[in-house]
């Protein structure tokens, strides 16, 4: 009999041909009455042979209809490991400490929470005791989050400052089978090949695409917990549907709005601008003007575009005005070197950074300064305006900086993000 110690907590699809059964697994159809139970999805859609799939969850593997789908159950424990395995020796502020607190409190009452807090509160830091008490239980948990930049973010922190524990880091960039970490760190897709797997759930940035609106990704956080788990999430711009979920008593909301430093949040500055900023291959004079302000004063420049096909563009508009006096590069969530573009401009071996929105959250430049090109776009929502807003200013010895948006037209998102930004800082 194979050993399958390594799938607990898992979920995996069998073609139909293969009948073998799988001892302290369940076999159930993957498609069945319409419906995908891998995703969670309507299933609609038709092979030649006339055969139902999955398109909901196609990315993982094509989920046919006469295929099994086995769940093994998650009966491990885990060695106890002293004080959690954390071998953080930072210090919280008062502010993160009550966060934390409450956090390890209502783990312990197995009650779900939203943690409110604004961008730059050290809500990574506010997770440690939580993730300590968990390990220290002999118990698993997941950090999961809609972005691979997040993910690469998060998991050398918590490697740092979990020594002593083994985890697992995973997303659609690396392929590698998942194993049976204590602690795993990965996308909110890689959720659906488990099932309840994790004792406690953090999904980070909850309110950020592709997860929010999106009903397989939720579907799949709902089974990746037990039914004993308890799931925690955390972001600065909450949604609609978190906010209810904690107006009806669902979840428990702790607010946090001040950063770890204790300085405010950058109030963004408006240009307003006639002309267009980019025609005929030349940078409207203005707005050339404020980013070499910014090249000028030292500080690396994030300058945010609305679309991908933009990028180019303005990356040869630049080098031909500037001269190659700097160095720059462009990244969008299908550039195949975006992981390690973004390594170097954290490594301050580029000066300006050409981005879409994949980079408006999650990520942490030391003194950048932002400029956001066409800020009255609809790509950006109140939320991505306030998420950008947010990578400026987090340093504790660097918290202030320019926050520039640039518009044709002053729209409510704009209005709402900086009545936001300044409602924070009350």
């Amino acid at each position: 009999m194979e050993d399958l110690t390594l799938l607990s907590g898992r979920q995996w699809i069998v073609s139909q041909e293969d009948s073998s059964t799988f001892e302290g697994c369940r076999k159930i159809p993957v498609i069945e009455k319409g419906k995908c139970n891998r995703c969670g999805s309507q299933v609609n859609s038709r092979l030649p042979n006339g055969k139902y799939y999955c398109r909901g969850c196609i990315g993982l593997g094509r989920a046919n209809e006469g295929d099994w789908l086995i769940r093994k159950d998650s009966n491990n424990t885990f060695s106890h490991v002293k004080n959690g395995g954390l071998s953080w020796q930072g210090k919280l502020t008062p502010l993160q400490q009550n966060i934390s607190d409450k956090l390890v409190q209502n783990f312990e009452q197995r009650k779900n929470t939203l943690v409110h807090a604004v961008t730059g509160a050290g809500k990574t830091e506010m997770l440690f005791q939580l993730i300590a008490r968990c390990m220290k239980k002999g118990q698993r948990a997941c950090i999961a989050t809609p972005r691979i930049d997040v993910v690469n973010e998060l998991f050398p922190r918590f490697s740092a400052a979990f020594a002593q524990v083994e985890i697992g880091k995973y997303h659609g960039r690396e392929f590698k089978e998942i194993g049976l970490e204590q602690l795993t760190i990965c996308t909110t897709h890689q959720l659906m090949k488990f099932y309840r797997a994790f004792d406690l759930l953090v999904i980070d940035e909850v309110d950020s695409f592709p997860y929010v609106g999106n009903p397989q990704l939720h579907f799949a956080a709902k089974n990746a917990v037990k039914t004993t788990g308890t799931r925690m999430y955390l972001t600065a711009t909450p949604t609609n549907d978190l906010l209810l979920e904690a107006k009806t008593g669902k979840l428990e909301i702790l607010r946090l709005n001040r950063r770890f430093h204790g300085g405010l949040l950058p109030v963004p500055r408006e240009r307003l601008f006639i002309r267009p900023f980019l025609r005929k291959g030349q940078i409207h004079p203005k707005l050339m003007q404020e980013i070499k302000k910014v090249i000028q004063s030292g500080h690396p420049l994030l300058l945010f575009v609305p679309r991908i096909e933009e990028i180019p563009l303005y990356q040869e508009a630049l080098r031909k005005k500037l001269q190659n006096k700097i160095k720059l590069a462009g990244v969008h969530a299908q550039d195949p070197q975006r992981l390690e573009k973004v390594q170097a401009f954290r490594d301050r071996k580029y000066d300006l950074l050409l981005t879409t929105t994949i980079l408006e959250r999650g990520v942490t430049f030391k003194n950048v300064w932002v400029i956001i090109i066409a800020a009255d776009d609809a790509i950006y929502t109140a939320a991505s305006l306030v998420q950008i807003a947010g990578r400026v200013g987090r340093a504790h010895d660097d918290q202030t900086g320019l926050v520039l948006y640039c518009y044709h037209r002053y729209t409510k998102n704009i209005r709402q993000s900086i009545k936001q930004i300044k409602g924070m800082n009350r």
